[in-house]
């Protein structure tokens, strides 16, 4: 299982896609965001939140490829938004190492 710093250095997806979550990243919510994807009010952690989002968003990218009708582009961007704003919030919160 890859770690969550490799697991995003790994994250390569279109120009498009990767745009559009950067353009909406610095108003994620995590409240709203992650209650509206994870379909809960009780949130995650943010390592947590992050491997379940990296899991839903491979489902996703999975579909994308295979032109399937199910998949939601926009879906898709909100999930990424996701995934970069628990990513941003995992490195201000974490303890640095002296």
């Amino acid at each position: 299982m890859l770690d969550i710093n490799t697991r995003l250095a790994k994250l390569k997806r279109p120009g498009l896609l990767a745009r559009a979550a950067r353009f909406g990243v610095d108003d994620y919510r995590r409240n709203t965001h992650l209650a509206r994807i994870f379909q809960t009010e009780d949130l995650p952690r943010h390592a947590e939140a992050l491997m379940r989002l990296f899991d839903i968003e491979a489902e996703m990218e999975t579909a994308r490829l295979e032109k399937s009708g199910n998949y939601q582009p926009g879906r898709h961007v909100d999930v990424l938004i996701a995934i970069a704003g628990e990513a941003r919030l995992l490195r201000a919160t974490a303890i640095p190492i002296r």
